[in-house]
């Protein structure tokens, strides 16, 4: 579980900081105006005021306990952290000004953040029978950094402070069928921002100093596997559909084919997410394009560099790291093309298909000699074991965002008259049905219905129905 979690938590980092800091990373910039986009507990009262995000995040999941079944359970959130530049005066104070340039060095009054993990259990099946109420307190703050001019002497300082906060995680487990339990985890901020009254209205400031940014939860089961809600086993499914969410989706997290950590995002995602080994760089700019970005940071003047590093710690690693980045480098952030099945324990289980075609593998996709080398009349698929291409005969039977149409065609058998490959490594089969009085004409016409090769049914080598 320990492995599956350390591989979990750089998913999770993710999620954290998304939105953070927004391109072009100056505190100057518009955008930048209203951060901390995903994931805010706000605390009660504030969205009604108008002034904040909901206080609380809830999510079912579904657990197979073994015997010695135990649950850990960590909640991951951002700390807002005001930081607040102060000026040395001739009197020996200080006073807070907007921006604050000591020696070579400059520095913004700015809200940075603190990253913050809260972890309990591990909890036995029967604790989580119980019911449990977890209260998470996390203390205010109040850190000075004195800064030193070229002499030596006190140039000012920055004063960073957090305001306390309070919350609670609930677990709450029933009994389902199959021997599962249908685990259901809320988070919620308690806390009032105002001890003596009310937030009001337009308060924002005060109840973003409060809230849990970026929350999410990941769980860890020790003697247990989670079942995916994405796409459950059949023996599952009914179960699948009695559970619930609001503001967190739960995923499978870790790598493929382990099942004992699940991550509960305020973003949605598939099963095990990943990082791409290309994104070198955490660019925090709510899924924007790493190589898009990339380059933009690069064009920024000297003048917008020097303000984007005096505004976070965070801004000035972004500038340094895409300055430092080699040709090499930047060319690997152009993409590349992966089966997201490649790494399924059992190709059997996740991998119905694999495709072969007469375009050449060093052929990058954007490049015209990659698209001419493409030949979705003779390419194809092996579906089965039954390799498959233009002239094969096969059944419907559909299943992918089917509609009214496609359901209509189910049980049909249909002749192939192309095999498709798009750029992000889907497979495409084109066929005309045999049924279809018009088969003939809609194919001379070029006119077919498209399927993924886990809808249909190879027939080469069967009898006619």
């Amino acid at each position: 579980m320990n492995t599956s979690l350390a591989l979990a938590r750089a998913v999770a980092d993710a999620v954290l900081y998304e939105g953070y800091l927004l391109y072009p990373y100056r505190a100057s910039a518009q955008k930048n105006q209203a951060r901390w986009q995903f994931g805010i507990l706000g605390p009660p009262g504030a969205a009604e005021a108008g002034s904040g995000e909901e206080p609380s995040m809830s999510a079912d999941c579904l657990l197979a306990p073994g015997a010695q079944a135990g649950l850990e359970i960590h909640f991951r959130f951002l700390h807002l952290q005001t930081r607040t530049a102060e000026k040395a005066d001739d009197g020996g104070g200080f006073t807070p000004v907007d921006s604050l340039a000591v020696g070579a060095a400059n520095w913004l009054s700015w809200d940075e953040a603190v990253e913050q993990e809260v972890a309990f259990g591990p909890f036995s099946v029967a604790q989580l029978r119980a019911g449990q109420v977890l209260p998470v307190e996390v203390p205010e703050g109040l850190d000075v950094e004195e800064l030193k001019d070229d002499a030596g002497g006190p140039g000012g300082r920055l004063v960073r402070r957090r305001r306390a906060l309070r919350g609670e995680l609930r677990l709450t487990a029933a009994e389902e069928s199959g021997g599962l339990l249908r685990l259901s985890v809320t988070a919620a901020n308690t806390a009032n921002p105002l001890p003596s009254h009310p937030l009001p209205a337009g308060n924002r400031q005060d109840a973003t100093a409060v809230s849990f940014i970026g929350a999410h939860v990941l769980l860890g089961v020790r003697d247990g596997d989670f079942v995916s809600l994405l796409d459950p086993p059949q023996w599952a499914q009914q179960a699948a559909g009695r559970c619930s969410q609001h503001r967190g989706w739960p995923v499978l997290a870790g790598p493929e084919g382990q099942t004992d950590v699940l991550l509960i995002s305020p973003i949605i995602l598939y099963d095990h997410p990943a990082v791409a080994p290309e994104s070198s760089v955490a660019l925090y700019d709510s899924t924007e394009i790493d190589e898009i970005l990339t380059l933009r940071v690069l064009t920024l003047t000297d003048a917008e560099k020097a303000e984007a590093r005096a505004t976070d710690p965070r801004a000035a690693a972004v500038i340094d790291r895409c300055e430092a980045m080699s040709p090499e480098d930047l060319q690997q952030l152009h993409g590349a093309l992966r089966n997201p099945r490649a790494f399924a324990a059992d190709p059997d289980d996740y991998a119905p298909a694999e495709s072969w075609s007469t375009a050449s593998q060093d052929v990058p996709w954007w490049n015209p000699e990659a698209e001419a080398s493409v030949r979705p009349d003779q390419d194809a698929v092996v579906i089965n074991g039954v390799a498959v291409a233009r002239g094969s005969r096969v059944r419907v039977h559909p299943k992918r965002r089917a509609d009214a149409q496609d359901l209509f065609f189910g049980g049909q058998t249909g002749r192939v008259t192309s095999v498709h490959f798009d750029v992000d490594g889907s497979t495409h089969v084109g066929l005309v049905l045999e049924q279809d009085p018009a088969a003939d004409l809609h194919e001379g016409y070029g006119r077919s219905f498209y399927y993924a090769p886990d809808e249909l049914e190879p027939l080469d080598g069967k009898e006619n129905p």
